[in-house]
Formats: C-alpha cells, structure tokens, sequence
C-alpha cells in the first residue's frame, strides 16, 4: 500500500518552499550530498543556505554513495532526517547509523535477482529499503516484478523512472513509498506544475 513519497534532487530554495508549503508535501524530501556526476549535485555551502527552512512535515534525506568520514563530518549538524546510503556494506552502516544517530534507507541498485537478494544481509541496520535503477544520476527503469513477492517486514520505498503522471496503483502493491526525481522534472530542473500533478494524484489514490 502506497503511505506517501519522496521527492528527490532538490537544488534550489523556491521549489523546496514549493513542497515543504505545499497542502499534501511529500514524506521526505531528498538532497545529493556528495554525487558530482549528478546534475542535482548540491555542494555543502549551498546546503547549508538551502536547509534553512522550517520542514512542516516533511523529513530532510541525504543521499549519499559511499560516503567518506569528510563528508559525514560536514553534514552531520545539518538538519537530516534519514541519510539514504548506496554502495555501502552492512557494516559501513552500522558505524554510520550508530555514530551519527539517523534513521537509514538502504538503497540498493537493481538488474537482475541477485541484485535483489542482497537485502537479506540489511536488515538489521535499515529502516526503509529503496530499491532503484542501475541509473544513479540517469532515470532509469528496472523490472519491477523481481521485487513484487519479496517479505521484508520494513516499508520498501521504489524509485526508478517513475513518472509524474503514472498510473499510481500500477505500484500500489509493490510500494510504501515512492521516490521521484528525473521523473518531476523538465530540460533537467524542477518543475512545480509536475510536482503538483504527482502530489495531488498520490493524495487522491490515499484518500
């Protein structure tokens, strides 16, 4: 059953007042930390400016690949929420988790069903899976029937080119949450009027 969403690649303080004002915002909100290939990139002085905002009810996400004992120090008194870490082992997490005090999305990149499985070894230091695309910074799609039968007794979160005007109970059996990025965007920036389209057909399909 679809709960809510995340909205990620958030770079600029217009479209973050946007949503986090926006009558049905989405659950958490989603910043890159420390991905240059990413054209959602945000360096840490500009989030340091960006996050000054009261939330309202949306939770702050860092999104960060592998990240290095720098970049966990530098962000470790901005207002995060949750820090969505990929590339990482079990392990790496723990430390992360225990150290910093933050809730974790485990993110793992999908293709094929071994990619899946390894979920299994995540469980005790994640509190959301998200399972995504092999893109990382491309908006890409993968099967999602090779995760439609798994039991993870967590809430799964699904990203991975899904669109902002989808039929959203195509993943309604699927998915807790689902993560938008590319997928609210045109010629590569946010833009609000697919925000809103995507924020208003989710607040229908739970109502």
């Amino acid at each position: 059953m679809i709960k809510g969403s995340k909205i990620c690649g958030i770079k600029d303080l217009s479209t973050l007042n946007f949503i986090i004002n926006y009558p049905y915002p989405p659950n958490f909100i989603g910043f890159i930390c420390n991905y240059p290939k990413s054209s959602r990139y945000v360096s840490i002085t500009d989030l340091k400016k960006l996050l000054n905002v009261k939330k309202n009810k949306s939770e702050f996400v860092a999104v960060l690949v592998k990240p290095n004992n720098q970049i966990l120090e530098e962000i470790k008194s901005l207002p995060f929420d949750y820090y969505q870490l990929y590339d990482c082992t079990p392990d790496e997490i723990k430390f992360i988790k225990q150290k910093y005090k933050k809730k974790i999305i485990t993110a793992f990149t999908i293709k094929n069903k071994s990619d899946v499985d390894n979920y299994k070894s995540y469980y005790d230091v994640t509190d959301i899976y998200l399972f995504d695309s092999k893109g990382y910074e491309k908006s890409e799609r993968f099967n999602h029937n090779l995760i439609k039968n798994i039991k993870l007794n967590k809430e799964l979160m699904l990203a991975g080119n899904i669109k902002y005007d989808d039929n959203l109970r195509n993943y309604e059996k699927i998915a807790n949450y689902l993560d938008l990025s590319g997928g609210l965007e045109t010629s590569g920036l946010k833009d609000t009027s697919k925000i809103e389209i995507f924020l208003n057909n989710l607040y229908k399909l739970k109502k």
